[in-house]
């Protein structure tokens, strides 16, 4: 077949025709640059990296195909319906006619972003997958002042408080929360929702100062689009455990900022509203024709019910965070594994905050692993006077008033509690003691090289809630691996130390084996060692020219060493070269934590000496 001509420029082929600039597709769209960035965002298209960069490498590229898909979105269109509105608006005050500028002010046509949310996250684990970044900019925003500068509104706000408030209580009812760390920048949690690890940060309860090196218009369009996404996964969840979406709150205790303890008593109305429904529907076919305004009277009762849900008692114990089986008979056997357990950690505990803890993180937390919390104030569920508290957390360094029948402990015992998944014990933690360090619950102690003394201990008390054995400090493994020993301690009886002597006989006899295999493959080296110890008994020159002839002993081993990094690639080398050089460095850092606890032994030593 003959082959045409094409004249140069006529067609573009590779990354020509792949790839287009940021320039090239603004005027494509037709659009502003800060037009053309909300769109990007709100559809998930971010810059590429072409291997041959036509344009040069001062420009931003982004695919042919992302721009058509940015092209052919609705969202595009309604844009441009705003901005050709917003020019009849800008007309309107320009020849003074307030009257039609108000008139039309009212009727400035909005935008939604529900059909984004569908597009991008077609199944729901997808948008479970995308939810980090959305959690932690959402309760980023949920203490930021409102302030007309950066053109953060107070509606804003209050919308991100509401929707982080609604996944936390969601959170709490289910137990999914596994994980809790407080650091400098917040708190950390992980939650498993759906079998996906989901981690966010919060910020502390303090005065946010806004910087002026953050671009918050970029950070304002990825929490528009966060809020509606967030509102999507709320309304799921919601719905997965019966509960009606939005919650209708207590005015009282919202305006009390008790918005956690409103959406505890709504699940629980809900939850009551839900055991009634069953004896409802088994009532007889003649009773629902000829009760049909009854029926709608009963419906209208249930809406009723979770509207009027502040008339409950606001002392009633038992109306906080009812997250134990309200909802159902047959929820325990449902629950994993995780999920009983942290489930049950603070069964039967009734926990009472002081003023100055943390109280929107202990709210969180305590009734998430089946406790019962009150605060200091209005709208509290119990006073401080109840002989029921059993733990009273307390953060300054003395008590005045105390009730004998409960314990004082730290903020700092109940998030180490949940990391362990055990009672900890709480002499360590009294009011005016410095607390044991806060250890980290997302960092392998084992696999970065250094345990600290109090992971050990954490690792114990877990061994002994478990009834498992461990070694105690100065005890090998091989001496706790001894059936004999574990006979005489009595942990075990005869007949599992005879079965258990009889497997380290067999695993004795299988490693003698190989290491006689060994043996017999460097059976080569060791004849170079024998031949060399002859020559050294032997005297004289032939001794030392022979010794010259035989290769180094010391360089073999090497040689052996390097062999895996001589056959392979210049790229493989140096990758293996890279991970050697981070061995070193954790080596290093290793060596330094263990070298700066030294010194602190010495110097607490010296300090009581003296």
């Amino acid at each position: 077949m003959v082959k045409h001509y094409r004249p140069p420029g006529k067609k573009k082929e590779g990354n020509a025709a792949r790839y287009v600039t940021r320039s090239q597709a603004v005027k494509q769209l037709q659009v502003t640059l800060q037009l053309f960035r909300k769109l990007c965002i709100y559809k998930g298209v971010f810059p590429r990296e072409p291997k041959k960069k036509v344009k040069g490498n001062h420009h931003t590229y982004y695919h042919v195909k992302d721009i058509a898909f940015i092209q052919h979105d609705p969202l595009l269109e309604k844009f441009r319906e705003i901005r050709a509105y917003q020019k009849k608006i800008t007309k309107a005050k320009a020849k003074a006619n307030k009257e039609l500028a108000n008139i039309l002010l009212t009727r400035q046509p909005s935008y939604k972003l529900d059909h984004v949310i569908r597009d991008r996250y077609p199944k729901f684990i997808d948008s479970l997958r995308d939810l980090d970044d959305c959690l932690t900019l959402v309760h980023l925003f949920a203490v930021l002042p409102a302030i007309d500068r950066v053109k953060i509104e107070v509606k804003r706000v209050h919308n991100c408080r509401r929707l982080s408030h609604e996944w936390q209580a969601y959170i709490a009812r289910t137990h999914k929360l596994r994980k809790v760390f407080v650091s400098v920048k917040g708190i950390y949690y992980q939650a498993e929702v759906e079998g996906q690890k989901i981690t966010w940060l919060t910020p502390h309860a303090l005065q946010q100062v806004l910087t002026d090196d953050v671009d918050f218009g970029v950070m304002l369009t990825f929490l528009e689009f966060y809020e509606t996404l967030l509102a999507f996964i709320n309304f799921k969840l919601y719905h997965s455990i019966n509960v009606k979406y939005p919650p209708i709150l207590d005015p009282r205790l919202e305006s009390l900022a008790a918005d956690l303890y409103a959406l505890s008593r709504y699940f629980d109305a809900s939850s009551r509203a839900s055991l009634m429904e069953p004896h409802v529907a088994g009532s007889s076919n003649l009773e629902q024709v000829d009760n049909q305004p009854d029926r709608k009277q009963h419906d209208e009762s249930d809406v009723r019910l979770a509207q009027l849900q502040h008339q409950l008692p606001s002392n009633e114990p038992g109306a906080l965070m009812h997250l134990v089986g309200d909802v159902g008979v047959d929820t325990d056997n449902d629950d994993d594994e995780d999920t009983r357990q942290c489930k049950n950690l603070f069964k039967n505990m009734k926990f009472f905050l002081s003023r100055e803890v943390p109280r929107e993180s202990l709210l969180f937390v305590i009734p998430a692993f089946g406790g019962v919390v009150s605060w200091d104030g209005d709208g509290a569920p119990f006073s401080e006077g109840d002989q029921s508290i059993t733990y009273q957390i307390v953060d300054r360094p003395t008590q005045g008033h105390k009730y004998l029948s409960r314990e004082y402990i730290q903020p700092q015992w109940v998030y180490d509690s949940v990391n362990a998944r055990i009672i900890l014990p709480t002499e360590a933690y009294t009011v005016g003691r410095v607390p044991p360090p806060h250890l980290s619950p997302f960092v392998d102690h084992e696999a970065e090289g250094y345990v600290p003394d109090y992971a050990e201990t954490i690792k114990r008390l877990q061994a002994a809630a478990k009834n498992e054995v461990l070694p105690m400090p100065g005890v090998g493994k091989e001496d706790i691996d001894d059936p004999q020993n574990l006979l005489v301690e009595g942990y075990v009886s005869r007949a599992e130390a005879i079965e258990a002597a009889e497997k380290r006989q067999k695993m004795m006899t299988l490693e003698k084996q190989y290491h006689d295999e060994l043996k017999k493959e460097l059976q080569g080296v060791h004849d170079l060692s024998s031949v060399s110890n002859a020559i050294e008994q032997s005297p004289g020159k032939d001794a030392e020219a022979v010794k010259e002839t035989l290769p180094d002993l010391k360089q073999i081993a090497e040689d052996a060493e390097n062999m895996s990094t001589i056959v392979m690639s210049r790229k493989k080398r140096g990758l293996y070269k890279a991970m050697q050089i981070g061995k070193e460095r954790k080596h290093s850092r290793v060596n330094l934590l263990k070298e700066r606890k030294k010194k602190l032994v010495e110097e607490t030593q010296k300090a009581k000496n003296n």
